[in-house]
């Protein structure tokens, strides 16, 4: 895959557009060209002509970090160390773009690169990994250099992790809730791993990092019980009776985990946690009331759901 930089429409020097990186989104620039490369990556499978010709480009969809609304913006990236990478550089202006603002509200964002869409989870580097890893831009792309030299700000260096996901065939709503439960399980205690790892005193208290990935859960879990209260569970009460209680009871658990679900995100609402042993804590809360509350719904339920196809199956035409 090309390293090069993609050109930028307004550089100051067409000549030497090939140490220019890409930023399409900064503050000036119409979100009408905007979409025409966003419809253009589409349609040809990731590529695009004219400036950004042999770039590499990806598009990332964040969701405003109040409106929640989606907002795709076409962005240069370069691999390094293995990992995805996009930078926060706004062509050099002073301030952050509004996509890097709302993947720290709202960490898990939506990739799309060459024909693959996939869901990431967006966390900043810190300290000398970020040092190190923006070296490796630059010598890549020397253009966001020159941005850095510009900004009077430093220009944030995001990595686009790509969660693991074990390989489960899915035939049955048993099939994705285990699913669903396995991700929720791994990804709180990756996140309890990390929080009590961490050496007291650090300056950026707990870390982009866990701040991200605590965040990242908290939506996780968010989307999952809303799916499960809005369709799910009537849907059992209906054709199930039977369940009545034991929906109530998971109901009830629902309400508890979301008191602590709130208490954790407010405790992440600075860039920095303040109050490390009080987030400690309430990821240990989070961890006992959640493990109990899946064990529960595993048990009622999975024998229920592994009668119920998914994806739902369609009924056929009828004939005539």
């Amino acid at each position: 895959m090309s390293t090069n930089p993609v050109g930028h429409v307004d550089r100051p020097d067409d000549s030497d557009h090939s140490n220019r990186p890409d930023h399409i989104d900064r503050p000036n620039h119409a979100n009408r060209f905007n979409q025409n490369v966003i419809e253009e990556f589409r349609v040809n499978g990731g590529r695009v002509g004219g400036p950004f010709e042999g770039g590499d480009l990806l598009l990332l969809t964040t969701a405003g970090a109040r409106s929640g609304r989606p907002h795709t913006v076409p962005l240069g990236y370069v691999r390094a160390e293995g990992l995805l990478l996009v930078i926060a550089s706004a062509a050099g202006a002073p301030d952050h773009p509004q996509w890097y603002r709302n993947l720290l509200a709202r960490p898990v964002v939506r990739v799309e690169l060459g024909t693959e869409a996939f869901d990431v989870i967006a966390v900043p580097a810190e300290g000398a990994r970020r040092e190190r890893l923006f070296a490796a831009v630059v010598r890549q792309a020397p253009g966001y250099g020159d941005y850095q030299a510009s900004a009077g700000r430093e220009l944030p260096v995001v990595v686009l992790e790509r969660p693991e996901t074990p390989e489960r065939e899915v035939r049955s709503l048993a099939d994705k809730l285990l699913e669903a439960h396995t991700w929720l399980r791994a990804q709180l205690r990756h996140v309890r791993e990390e929080a009590h790892a961490h050496v007291p005193g650090r300056p950026a208290g707990l870390g982009l990092q866990l701040r991200q990935h605590c965040l990242a859960f908290c939506e996780g879990l968010t989307h999952h019980h809303t799916g499960e209260d809005a369709a799910i569970f009537p849907a059992l009460a209906r054709n199930h009776p039977e369940l009545a209680e034991v929906l109530a009871r998971l109901g009830e658990q629902h309400l508890v985990i979301g008191r602590i679900k709130e208490e954790l995100v407010a405790l992440l609402a600075g860039i920095e946690v303040t109050e490390p042993d009080r987030l400690r804590a309430e990821l240990d809360r989070m961890s006992a009331e959640l493990e109990a509350h899946l064990d529960y719904e595993e048990a009622e339920l999975l024998p229920t759901l592994a009668g119920i196809p998914f994806p739902p199956v369609r009924p056929g035409p009828s004939g005539g």
